[in-house]
């Protein structure tokens, strides 16, 4: 285990747990939508920096870069998790889903969508579309977590993504569609 020293904020211990990675950029392994990528990044830069700014995956959104607004949800190991809180280099070694890696999870190319984006588009679940990404992203995420049985529980579990445009109506109503689906 690594301990800070509270005077000099320096690691003690020894092994490969006390080797620090930094200040300077460090090589970062990410498995991102099935595909290993390397980035040469700062430890401090957030895994929507690393996804957007390093890998071009454009669909996590930066909104308010606080967690506040879920425009950055993605999976990691299955999970849902705020992108602009999470930092990259911690996403060593786990698998990273984007809204990109959802068309066609069997990995054929052919285009094919999500049962869930087929249902936003079927349902006219977005208005400007910003916060679309994050929406879908934890949508899947809230279904799979077995919290879709009613538009109440929908509502509880989804109320850490935010649209500005107000279409709750519309993504409820998608949700439940594609529940019904999966």
């Amino acid at each position: 285990m690594t301990v800070r020293t509270p005077d000099t904020g320096r690691a003690t211990g020894t092994g490969p747990e006390a080797d620090e990675r930094g200040p300077e950029p460090v090589g970062v392994r990410l498995d991102v939508n099935g595909v290993q990528r390397h980035v040469e990044i700062e430890p401090r830069v957030s895994l929507l920096g690393a996804l957007r700014d390093e890998l071009q995956l454009t669909g996590a959104k930066r909104g308010c870069d606080q967690g506040t607004c879920g425009a950055c949800t993605v999976w990691v190991d299955g999970r849902r998790v705020l992108a602009c809180l999470t930092l990259a280099i911690t996403c060593e070694d786990a698998e990273v889903t984007t809204v990109e890696g959802l068309a066609t999870p069997d990995g054929t190319g052919d285009g094919r969508l999500h049962p869930m984006q087929e249902e936003f588009i079927r349902q006219d679940a977005f208005q400007c579309g910003y916060c679309t990404p994050g929406q879908i992203m934890s949508a899947v995420g809230c279904v799979r977590e077995g919290h879709a049985g009613d538009d109440g529980e929908i509502k509880e579990w989804m109320s850490g993504n935010i649209c500005r445009c107000a279409a709750y109506p519309h993504i409820r109503a998608a949700i439940r569609a594609a529940r019904d689906r999966v």
